[in-house]
């Protein structure tokens, strides 16, 4: 996974409407000299490009494994804590409310994401039965139905702007905004990267079963609530920067626990962000060539990437 991550930072650099031999590439990034317009292209329009993918892909891997770990759930995924539909609702108050203060997209997602997760939690794991999994499951569908109501009448309310909502809706990356959204957005990315790579050792202990972890000094409602909301604050990150994604938060962890062999979360929750960014890094590479010079969003290149590669798993799994 790591050298497929490689190979697919290398293409994303190298190829776009204009292609840039990969000798030009390495040399940009040590510092070397090259042709100016090669240096622009690849500085400013396809490294923070390319970082994105890396970071957003890394992030829904890691928050579908966390998820799927702590809910014991393999339907699991950023969609079932309700997170990508706030996280839509959110960045559709601004593009349809306030175009032109498209800046403040990522903000709002990130905080319609968190507090669509924490809706969650607070039903899930307050009063009779509090932390059950079919109930975090339930009140996560339920939330992520009102969020996704809201959007469907917020689009319907406003069609003549849904233009400009479509490509978040589907998921993808840009090459506009340089690094302003990662420097928005990094922080919240990294509290939920150091939660998820504390909840590795828990998590383990959790698939032995509730009272055997209990034995061991865990505590399983607390583990499933951090790892839960480590999952959310990645989630949510994601979005704001890429949109949609929610479909790498399911597969991704499914993919590496069968290339594997095993559910040991200190080797999938780290392969699980290697292959996430590797898979969003490839596709994006692809959307944005396919068409040049014309750029597709990422999502449904994502989907032709990585459905036929998790069937074939499944059915070799089989």
């Amino acid at each position: 996974m790591l050298l497929a991550l490689v190979a697919a930072a290398c293409a994303s650099l190298a190829y776009g409407a204009v292609h840039i031999p990969l000798g030009e590439v390495i040399d940009t990034l040590l510092g070397q000299k090259v042709p100016e317009a090669s240096r622009q292209i690849i500085e400013v329009l396809r490294l923070p490009r390319t970082v994105e993918a890396i970071v957003v892909g890394a992030a829904l891997g890691v928050a579908g494994a966390c998820l799927q770990g702590a809910l014991n759930n393999p339907l699991a995924s950023p969609d079932v804590i309700g997170v990508t539909a706030g996280a839509g609702f959110g960045a559709m108050l601004v593009l349809l409310f306030s175009p032109a203060s498209v800046a403040l997209l990522p903000i709002s997602a990130l905080a319609f994401g968190l507090i669509a997760a924490a809706m969650v939690f607070l039903i899930g794991f307050t009063g009779r039965g509090g932390g059950n999994i079919t109930r975090i499951i339930l009140a996560g569908i339920a939330i992520a139905a009102l969020f996704s109501a809201a959007t469907a009448g917020l689009l319907s309310a406003y069609p003549d702007r849904v233009p400009n909502a479509v490509f978040f809706l589907v998921g993808g990356l840009t090459s506009s905004d340089g690094w302003d959204t990662l420097e928005t957005i990094w922080p919240y990315l990294a509290v939920g990267f150091v939660i998820a790579a504390f909840m590795i050792r828990p998590l383990d202990r959790l698939m032995l079963g509730d009272d055997v972890a209990a034995s061991l000094g865990s505590r399983p409602r607390l583990i499933r609530l951090t790892a839960a909301f480590a999952a959310a604050l990645l989630a949510s990150a994601a979005a704001a920067i890429a949109g949609l994604l929610a479909f790498l938060g399911l597969v991704i962890p499914h993919l590496v626990r069968l290339l594997g062999g095993t559910r040991n979360h200190t080797f999938v929750i780290p392969v699980s962000a290697l292959a996430g960014a590797a898979l969003l890094t490839a596709a994006d590479t692809v959307a944005r060539t396919i068409a040049a010079p014309i750029e597709m969003p990422v999502g449904p290149f994502l989907v032709v990437l990585g459905v036929p590669l998790f069937i074939w798993l499944l059915r070799k799994a089989v």
